[in-house]
């Protein structure tokens, strides 16, 4: 990989503030936004491009792990960044390879075709369907444990506690998972509220550890696609900040996971 950079989180950029006083020149941070294509590999099969997403450089093989449990498909023995001759050095770092160690308990086509190119803003985009989405089953094993009402109210505070990213850029959602006590066990953050997911997940997975714990929180609401990812990695409860959508009430209520909306320390909403 010679010549290559890995790109950072945040950029700096030169602004112009506008207020009510006049204005000034100063120096802001946008968080970085950049594709990631993932290519997959199995026994008899050469890697070929499964999904590309835009997120936040950072924690890739944690992303591509998580992606690939979170749609059922497997764990993979080995995630390493791509090194094609084809590929400029300014792209190395944004392609990585998946090996499975076995062929794959779901094929990448139908539903995954589908979701082989995405915006940062959406989890299930280009699906056929809602039963095309609804194909990944929700994990075997689950933590059901409840959380006190307290405890779901404290998640978004001790969510936000590390949330670095959002403090310089203000654009990055965040996703952490937590014990029954609140013990925050991984944060990530990431443009795509929906990668933000797949990076905790992954990093479980990757430490060799079960994604399967008592309580996801995100920075946002609660769409659909959080909800699916939540069930799929076994988690008890979710808790977001923000709304859930009509669908994620559905899919929470009929996979027993339980769903906080409107989240802060004075008062949570249950909806499943």
């Amino acid at each position: 990989m010679t010549g290559s950079r890995r790109p950072g989180p945040s950029v700096r950029t030169r602004v112009r503030e506008l207020t009510g006083a006049g204005q000034r020149v100063r120096e802001d941070r946008l968080i970085t936004e950049e594709p990631l294509e993932l290519r997959l590999a199995w026994p008899g099969t050469p890697a070929h491009r499964v999904w590309l997403t835009m997120r936040t450089p950072g924690h890739d093989f944690e992303l591509a792990a998580g992606w690939l449990h979170h749609e059922g498909i497997g764990a993979p023995a080995t995630v390493v960044y791509c090194t094609d001759e084809e590929l400029r050095p300014d792209q190395e770092l944004n392609v990585v390879t998946a090996t499975l160690a076995d062929v794959p308990l779901r094929l990448p086509g139908g539903r995954d075709a589908a979701l082989s190119a995405g915006s940062s803003a959406c989890g299930v985009c280009g699906s056929d369907s809602v039963a095309a989405a609804l194909e990944v089953a929700a994990a075997a094993a689950r933590d059901t444990e409840p959380l006190d009402d307290e405890v779901v109210r404290a998640l978004p505070d001790r969510l936000r506690e590390r949330q670095t990213l959002f403090d310089r850029t203000g654009g990055v959602h965040a996703a952490g998972l937590f014990d029954a006590a609140g013990t925050p066990l991984v944060v990530r953050e990431d443009v795509g509220r929906h990668n933000a997911v797949d990076k905790v997940t992954g990093a479980r997975l990757l430490a060799g550890e079960s994604p399967a714990v008592a309580a996801l929180a995100v920075s946002g609401r609660a769409g659909f696609e959080l909800v699916q990812k939540a069930l799929a990695a076994g988690i008890g409860t979710l808790v977001a900040v923000g709304a859930p959508t009509s669908l994620a009430v559905d899919l929470a209520r009929s996979g027993g996971l339980a769903l906080f909306g409107f989240t802060g320390p004075e008062r949570t909403v249950r909806y499943a």
